[in-house]
């Protein structure tokens, strides 16, 4: 046994990919460009990842054990993405090919370093959230004394993370993670609290109703999946100050209306039909044309119509299926930190991919926050569990 998980127990592999998974965390806010934000993940998560798979097969056939359902939705879900190459209409096939191999070894990253270091997804969105809090602030200052913009106007991040609506999801993910690690003592909770006044307010600076509503509706199912009194008031004090909010600064919100959403949603349901089971492959371009906006949107605006029309039912059914094992995974951990860390995040990219992040398959962005990090969180939590039953037989095997 020793020998077979001997690589992705080095001390290097976990190292390099602990930098490589804070850099995606932190690098979509504080990267210098979008190429260095690729090349760091490629070089810290991708390659050791892919090294450390050498040996691991008993830690693979352990996870398979703990939970056979989500390990073969999400094999078929990529198997099926990978096979729709076939009748895609995209112009390099082989990119989406590539893709499907990133998305998986950043998958695996989480496990290999779940296994050998049980405290180190904490620790990784613990420092995310002091360090995109830190992006807020820098985005603040920037923002309203650099630039001298007017209070009215929308606020966008810095980095990857510039774009309101999805710096806005970004941080209101940060936000959510931040709920969890309270500190003791009164001096580090008004630090601490200061931090979260930095993440809550910069996704209501934004003015992204998306990104709200989804921070809104975490925070508020927060007593359903982590308990007690302090849960409690965290959801009736931001449902408090949400209600203030609305009916002070309400108009913001309300002044660009539906954003076309209606429409883009009706337009992609019957675009989706016309390839019901197929869909038009995976990375194949399309427009969602209507009538109130001919020249057409380049994705639909929602991620499940997004999957429906790009690999059919049967991709949109893997996909549900896959994202309802990562909502039990969180579920049956609720007890611990990570169960606790992974039921927030999956529950506002829930309500988050409704309207927005119609991105599956593209390289590392700030959509990867929704879809993919949930996905790798719940995985950490599956190898966990698997390896203390592999721990176990060990023990029980050594006392023979």
């Amino acid at each position: 046994m020793k020998l077979e998980m001997r690589m992705y127990e080095q001390r290097w592999i976990q190292l390099t990919l602990l930098i490589g998974l804070l850099w995606f965390l932190m690098g979509i806010a504080w990267a210098p460009s979008n190429k260095l934000y690729q090349q760091g993940i490629a070089l810290a998560v991708w390659l050791p990842a892919l090294i450390a798979l050498w040996g691991s097969r008993a830690l693979w056939g352990a996870v398979w054990r703990e939970n056979p359902l989500f390990c073969a939705a999400l094999l078929a879900w990529c198997a099926w993405a990978a096979i729709s190459l076939f009748w895609t209409a995209a112009e390099e096939p082989l990119k989406p090919l590539k893709r499907i191999v990133y998305v998986m070894l950043f998958l695996v990253a989480f496990p290999l370093l779940q296994v050998v270091r049980p405290q180190a997804i904490g620790l990784l969105l613990r420092v995310a959230t002091i360090g995109l809090a830190l992006a807020a602030l820098w985005s603040l200052y920037l923002h309203f004394y650099a630039h001298v913009r007017p209070f009215g106007e929308r606020l966008g991040g810095i980095g990857e993370a510039a774009h309101p609506i999805l710096g806005g999801y970004v941080m209101a993910l940060a936000a959510v993670w931040g709920l969890q690690f309270i500190p003791r003592g009164l001096p580090l909770r008004l630090l601490w609290a200061g931090l979260l006044v930095l993440l809550f307010g910069f996704v209501v600076l934004t003015q992204s109703r998306g990104a709200c509503l989804a921070l809104l509706f975490s925070v508020l199912s927060m007593p359903l999946w982590s308990g007690g009194r302090r849960a409690w008031l965290i959801a009736g004090g931001i449902a408090v100050g949400a209600l203030v909010g609305m009916l002070r600064f309400g108009s913001w919100f309300m002044e660009r209306g539906v954003s076309y959403r209606p429409e883009i949603f009706a337009e992609s349901v019957s675009m989706m039909l016309q390839r019901p089971w197929l869909g038009l492959g995976i990375g194949s371009d399309y427009h969602v044309v209507t009538a109130n906006y001919p020249a057409g949107f380049d994705h639909s605006h929602n991620l499940l119509t997004h999957v429906g029309i790009e690999l059919g039912l049967v991709g949109l059914l893997l996909w549900l299926a896959v994202w309802l094992c990562t909502l039990l995974a969180g579920w049956r951990e609720r007890a611990t930190l990570e169960g606790r860390l992974l039921l927030g995040s999956v529950i506002l990219a829930s309500v988050a991919v409704q309207t927005d992040a119609a991105s599956i398959w593209g390289t590392p962005r700030a959509e990867w926050f929704l879809t993919w990090l949930p996905v790798g969180l719940a995985l950490a939590l599956v190898a966990r569990a698997a390896s203390v039953k592999m721990s176990d037989s060990v023990k029980m095997a050594s006392q023979r």
